[in-house]
């Protein structure tokens, strides 16, 4: 799932690739949208809430996007061969006279007046890449339910947005704790939250996420994918455990050798 570093990338490219003129086409292909043609109006600009996209339009309209599991905005040129996927899977095209920018598998699209955008994301807490960042409120926020899992903390995007499985994964082992430990027994949470912004910050300029410092090939994560492997710190297996309902499964990584906490029997 793309994370708050990925989405405030697309946000970037959607903004510079759309500035440059009006609309020249507008083809929203959801049935709810199906009529309707921004052609003729300028994109003011596409800015990125949490994992949620917001493309600004001329007449105080935006269009609310979320890529989910594998939705994708490609960006090109004219005459350039559209490459993100078979064209069913096209949701949506907004195109200046410069380049096109084509959105595919979007499972959330959605048109509204930009006065409301807070009904779509107004439940997140702090962006952790956004201008509302605020420490105290997202702290408050993690440890309103201390008894739940650090993990699953982490990726409830009410307490803070922009965290998803590879970022709660390595966010825990940084911390040294299993993802199940209460999230009211870390020690500092403060310190993980300013770790984790430190991380989306270095890590939102480039498309392969670093967290060891380490740019080698394969050696740029702790845990997260890394299962049945020596972990990189103190050699144990790196462990992996798929948790949660169906709908909302999460598969969960960690060192048995350099997290301490709860762990699956």
């Amino acid at each position: 799932m793309p994370e708050g570093d990925t989405v405030w990338r697309t946000a970037r490219r959607l903004r510079d690739a759309l500035s440059s003129g009006p609309l020249v086409r507008c083809d929203l292909r959801v049935p709810k949208l199906a009529t309707v043609d921004l052609t003729g109006r300028r994109v003011v600009e596409t800015t990125a809430r949490g994992k949620h996209l917001l493309t600004r339009v001329e007449g105080g309209l935006t269009l609310h996007s979320h890529l989910r599991m594998d939705g994708a905005w490609r960006v090109h040129a004219p005459g350039e061969r559209w490459s993100g996927g078979p064209g069913h899977q096209i949701r949506a095209v907004l195109a200046t006279s410069e380049c096109s920018a084509v959105g595919y598998r979007l499972p959330v699209l959605e048109l509204l007046r930009t006065e409301e955008e807070e009904r779509v994301v107004g439940h997140l807490g702090p962006d952790l890449l956004g201008p509302d960042w605020d420490v105290a409120r997202a702290l408050e926020r993690l440890l309103s339910d201390p008894g739940r899992p650090l993990a699953e903390a982490l990726l409830d995007q009410r307490n803070l947005a922009g965290i998803g499985n590879v970022y709660a994964a390595e966010l825990c082992f940084l911390a040294r704790a299993t993802p199940w430990l209460p999230v009211g027994d870390l020690a500092a949470p403060e310190r993980l939250l300013a770790l984790a912004r430190r991380l989306l910050e270095v890590n939102k300029e480039r498309s392969a996420r670093i967290t060891t410092g380490d740019v080698r090939r394969g050696r740029g994560l702790w845990v997260y994918g890394r299962a049945g492997r020596p972990c990189l710190r103190c050699g144990a297996t790196v462990r992996t455990r798929v948790s949660g309902p169906s709908s909302k499964e999460r598969v969960a990584y960690w060192c048995p050798g350099c997290q301490r906490g709860p762990s699956p029997s």
